[in-house]
């Protein structure tokens, strides 16, 4: 006979461990008890070693579906000759650190259960078990009970009540659990804010509005969406209008995976993760099909996901076609949490809004990913997998908070040997951006009563996050924004050897003052050297150039030619402008005004659009390289010279080679693989280092896996983020890890 215990730690709250560990013992014949504190879940164990072998391989090796075990530890203990094995009440102690799981898609189970007219949560639109169900988007803190979510105004049922304190139910301590008679109810409004219909009645008539062609806002797990019939052309262009997107893409909500497989082209692995557990946005290749052409114009993409709430499940029963479903915000602000705020926002975009009284405490949007070499490639990190969380190697003694960058913004927390990202925040252009990611920081000090020792932020002077570090009265230290990237990654495999980094994004504050964003560095997490980066061109208007590609390739043009030779090419970026328009920012470009410098590679992909005639403008950040990656041809090998002259890289030779081309799909193609000829030479002179790719313009899955598919050829040792977005919501993790 042995007696043991066993502290387990990770995502084991609310994902029905306790029942699990509950059913283990009796199965095993052990006594004993299981409960949970503010750092995971606690075992103590007696019976027969072979019983308790059984027990810990079994733990192991197959533990609740939604759970993540980080660490399990084992202590031996005297035997107290207990009689029987109990779940009992969670105890609270002084040192939080369990981790809160993210929300997670309605399982089959409650599926079947509102689907069965026999149980009484029968078409019950917020129906949820341990294995679904809000957990993030619900939670004040830890440890996850009822009385720490919003659910705590919510009286259980006799029903409701039997399952909760069933440890054999799967209903067990689900803290969400309710249903038509006890738990939140559903609401239809008009945007007067009068109540129009209740419960089902509400579901039936929002889905004859949508059918009708109205555009409505519904209530999601972690926010609002806005939403409209996908087939109805007049409705998503009205969409469009309302809230000034001329162009970029909208997420499509489908019934189910059939419907999916009729209007977009899914490999195995694809078709795994739309119907994964977490049901994120996931970009694949669109089809013809019954789709408006106003979804995604001009890509070749569509974001696809299924109802992933017993709410969309039942909307769908009364819908004729698949829904957008994009997040309900204005511009640069985050998704909106309430009815009153939607309609005082958005009143004048939605015509009527679904509601129900379960409140979101965190807002959390829509995971956006993709596929890349047949693996999850995670782009917008939320929904179904944040919170997350990495293992340190060793424990830190300071308690650190990063604050990532000013776009897609995300928060990290440090202490002890846990590594914590927040959920995609956003962009921090509007003071109700700045307030959510104030908010943030709250929410996470207060689940783990975090109050940190030590801020690491970006080192761009202007950044909202950055200015917030500066008012606090912590030590601050400010981290390089493409050294960030280049450490994300690393610490996503807990790398600490000197590494070999192309880091290719948009814009960051480089240590001269200038815009960096193709930048090659050789480091590891204490250091780094800049030993290539694309050589400095003029951005001529500044802001306006992003917006603009245009004046990057005319910029680029001013670098190469004479004033006289640029008035004569026959060009899509000269033909976008007057002879006097171009005379004008030859001067703007010559003075230097409102003209700041950059390296960034991903202004340079704005210029190859220009110059192949893809694109003059841009509605939304990354346009221009979804529309070269579609251009782009597999069957073209030639590529254009980058020249490397006193370690910058040098545009000139190329620039001339593509005024020579005019074919866009050529130019397009050429230029690609010219990244890919460039990372492979660099990878060669530094033979013996392991290659990092990291930054936004890696998002580009053809440039990814190119290189990707060299590399490999050259068995070079490489790594990019898959889990953590190499795009700057990674930031923060890598502002971290420069300090552990």
């Amino acid at each position: 006979m042995r007696s043991i215990e066993i502290q387990v730690s990770g995502i084991v709250q609310g994902v029905g461990f306790r029942p699990y560990v509950y059913t283990l013992a009796l199965n095993e014949n052990l006594n004993g008890w299981v409960n949970n504190d503010d750092r995971g879940v606690n075992i103590t164990l007696e019976g027969h070693d072979k019983n308790i072998k059984n027990f810990i391989k079994e733990l192991k090796n197959s533990p609740p579906p939604l759970s993540k075990i980080d660490n399990i530890n084992v202590t031996e203990l005297e035997l107290k000759n207990y009689t029987s094995f109990e779940i009992i009440k969670s105890k609270t102690t002084s040192n939080k650190s369990t981790i809160i799981s993210p929300d997670m898609a309605v399982c089959n189970d409650c599926i079947d259960d509102i689907s069965d007219n026999e149980n009484f949560r029968f078409k019950y639109a917020l129906t949820n078990c341990t294995n679904c169900g809000p957990r993030y988007s619900i939670i004040n803190t830890v440890p996850y009970d009822r009385v720490n979510t919003s659910m705590s105004k919510f009286v259980m049922c006799e029903d409701c009540h039997a399952e909760y304190k069933n440890p054999l139910n799967r209903r067990y301590h689900a803290q969400p659990v309710s249903c038509e008679k006890c738990g939140p109810k559903i609401a239809l409004f008009d945007t007067s804010n009068n109540e129009l219909k209740k419960n089902i009645e509400a579901v039936k008539e929002l889905a004859n509005k949508i059918n009708q062609g109205h555009i409505v806002a519904l209530k999601g797990m972690g926010g609002f969406h806005i939403v409209c019939d996908a087939k109805n052309d007049k409705a998503v262009e009205e969409l469009r209008i309302r809230k000034n997107r001329p162009t970029k893409p909208f997420a499509v909500m489908f019934k189910n995976i059939e419907q999916v497989q009729e209007n977009a082209n899914l490999t195995f692995k694809e078709e795994e993760i739309v119907t994964s557990k977490e049901k994120p946005i996931t970009l694949v290749e669109s089809k013809e099909s019954i789709l408006s052409s106003n979804i995604a114009p001009n890509i070749d993409r569509v974001g696809c996901f299924i109802a992933y709430t017993p709410l969309h499940i039942l909307l769908f029963e009364y819908l004729i076609n698949p829904i957008v479903a994009t997040s309900a915000n204005l511009s640069n602000e985050p998704i909106v949490r309430y009815k009153d705020e939607l309609i005082q926002k958005l009143g004048t975009i939605v015509d009527f809004v679904l509601d129900f009284d379960r409140d979101i405490i965190n807002a959390c949007d829509d995971s956006v990913v993709q596929v890349v070499n047949n693996e999850l490639f995670v782009l917008r990190n939320a929904r179904g997998y944040a919170p997350c969380s990495l293992k340190l190697k060793e424990k830190t003694n300071k308690k650190i908070l990063a604050l990532g960058a000013n776009q897609k913004s995300t928060i990290a927390l440090a202490f002890e040997d846990n590594l914590i990202l927040s959920p995609h925040i956003g962009d921090l252009g509007s003071i109700t951006s700045l307030e959510y990611f104030t908010r943030t920081i709250e929410t996470f000090k207060r689940f783990y009563d975090f109050v940190p020792d030590l801020i690491v932020c970006d080192k761009h002077p202007t950044y909202e996050s950055t200015k917030w570090a500066k008012s606090q009265d912590i030590e601050l230290i400010q981290i390089q924004h493409h050294y960030a990237h280049m450490l994300s990654c690393m610490a996503e495999y807990n790398l600490e050897e000197k590494v070999l980094a192309f880091c290719f994004d948009g814009t960051g504050y480089g240590d001269d003052g200038n815009i960096w964003g193709g930048e090659v560095f050789i480091g590891d997490n204490k250091f780094y050297e800049r030993v290539n980066h694309f050589k400095y061109f003029k951005l001529l208007g500044g802001e306006k150039a992003v917006k603009e590609p245009k004046r990057v390739a005319l910029s680029l043009l001013f670098d190469t030619y004479s004033i006289e030779e640029v008035l004569s090419l026959d060009n899509p970026t000269i033909n976008a402008f007057s002879s006097n328009e171009i005379k004008l920012m030859h001067t703007v470009w010559k003075k230097g005004l409102n003209a700041p410098l950059t390296s960034s590679l991903g202004r340079i992909f704005d210029a190859i659009a220009s110059f192949s005639g893809i694109a003059q403008l841009q509605s939304y950040e990354g346009e221009t390289g979804l529309q070269i990656e579609m251009a782009y041809d597999k069957t073209i090998k030639e590529f254009y010279d980058l020249e490397i002259i006193d370690n910058q890289i040098d545009l000139s030779s190329c620039i001339k080679q593509i005024i020579k081309d005019k074919d866009a799909t050529l130019i397009s193609s050429k230029f690609i693989n010219a990244l890919v000829e460039l990372i492979v030479k660099i990878s060669k002179k530094n033979d013996t280092l392991p290659v990092i790719l990291t930054g936004g313009v890696f998002q580009n899955k053809t440039l990814l896996e190119l290189v990707i598919d060299r590399l490999e050829n050259l068995n070079k040792r490489y790594y990019y983020s898959k889990k953590i977005p190499l795009n700057d919501g990674g930031i923060s993790i890598g502002q971290i890890y420069s300090q552990i």
